[in-house]
């Protein structure tokens, strides 16, 4: 019987992927990650959850791992004028790096998450398709995953439900069935990152607001409190509406209409494939430059740094260091972090 040791939250999917788990005949065990201080009271509602299922329960405490993993590249990348996704550093380095090489250290043979996606091995590849629940589906987060990663791991969710999930707990009596879905940055809760920014100590880069003609429109009070898209909070006296169209590395933040702000062509960095091992040919797919429900049809161009996606139709807000992220349908080709701006 194979041993696997569950990472749980405190929340109803986790919880539900051990039900899953137990149900196919496994051994499970449950097990937390305690990352920040606001992440006590998740770890206690995961211990209770599993004390209730009756299983071994870890909780690991890797504050200092998880600030220079995520905390530290969440303010450079800010610093850079990017806006970053924590979640992508947390799983490559802590999820599906420490906690996998932790649960080998402690004789489990794959480790299991909450995430909705389904895994399969063809032709001699871990391969992620889409999840059942295509509201749900979270293989955008789990783009950087790699063969050996996907090779011992598993999603029990890919094939089930949200509303299955919290029938399964309520039927086992958990009461996280009824727990809301987190929606924050679980490090920030309240969701102002820019305090975040302020108190753990970073320095904001003032620079000046820049007009669709080149004209100065002003101070701002830190490149690090916008980001691509942003209308509100300008306090940009302009006479129509005008959004944040992007930032230079001087501090300049660069502001037009709403038609400036679409583009064709996406400059991706860091880029991770699951089917093979790299792009040498362009390739036909379709890309999210968000987590969002939709993926526009593209071509896939190998360069030197990564590759470019070249949409069909121009792409709204595309914004440096936001993850993008490929597909073939319900197949996940990979993913890489956007980089500066590629010709509109």
């Amino acid at each position: 019987m194979k041993k696997i040791l569950a990472a749980m939250s405190g929340g109803v999917d986790s919880a539900a992927a051990v039900l899953a788990l137990r149900a196919e005949g496994y051994h499970v065990d449950g097990a937390t990650m305690l990352l920040h201080p606001y992440g006590g009271a998740e770890a206690e509602e995961a211990r209770r959850t599993a004390a209730a299922l009756g299983i071994g329960f870890y909780c690991f405490d890797w504050q200092d791992e998880f600030r220079r993993a995520v905390i530290e590249p969440f303010k450079a990348a800010y610093g850079r004028g990017e806006t970053p996704n924590p979640c992508i550093f947390c799983n490559k380095a802590l999820k599906f790096g420490r906690f996998l090489a932790m649960a080998q250290t402690l004789g489990y043979d794959a480790v299991a998450t909450g995430h909705y996606a389904r895994l399969t091995r063809e032709h001699g590849r871990w391969l992620l398709y889409t999840a059942r629940d295509g509201k749900k589906d979270q293989t955008y987060m789990l783009y950087g995953l790699t063969q050996d990663q996907l090779a011992r791991v598993m999603f029990p969710m890919g094939d089930l439900s949200k509303e299955e999930a919290r029938a399964m707990t309520a039927a086992a009596g958990l009461t996280v069935s009824s727990k809301h879905d987190s929606q924050d940055i679980c490090f920030i809760p309240d969701g102002d990152y820019l305090r975040f920014l302020r108190e753990d100590g970073a320095v904001l880069h003032p620079g000046r607001f820049v007009g669709p003609d080149g004209e100065d429109l002003g101070p701002h009070k830190g490149q690090e409190a916008y980001t691509t898209g942003q209308r509100r909070g300008l306090e940009v006296a302009y006479g129509q509406r005008i959004y944040v169209t992007g930032k230079d590395a001087d501090g300049t933040v660069r502001l037009g209409p709403d038609e400036a702000l679409y583009q064709t062509r996406v400059a991706v960095r860091d880029v991770n494939f699951q089917p093979f091992d790299a792009l040498h040919t362009p390739l036909r797919a379709q890309a999210k430059v968000r987590y969002s429900p939709q993926a526009a049809p593209c071509t896939i161009y190998p360069t030197e740094t990564g590759v470019e996606l070249v949409f069909d139709n121009p792409q709204r807000a595309v914004t440096p260091g936001q993850s993008a992220v490929f597909y073939d349908g319900p197949l996940l080709l990979g993913g890489g972090t956007i980089a500066a701006k590629a010709s509109p």
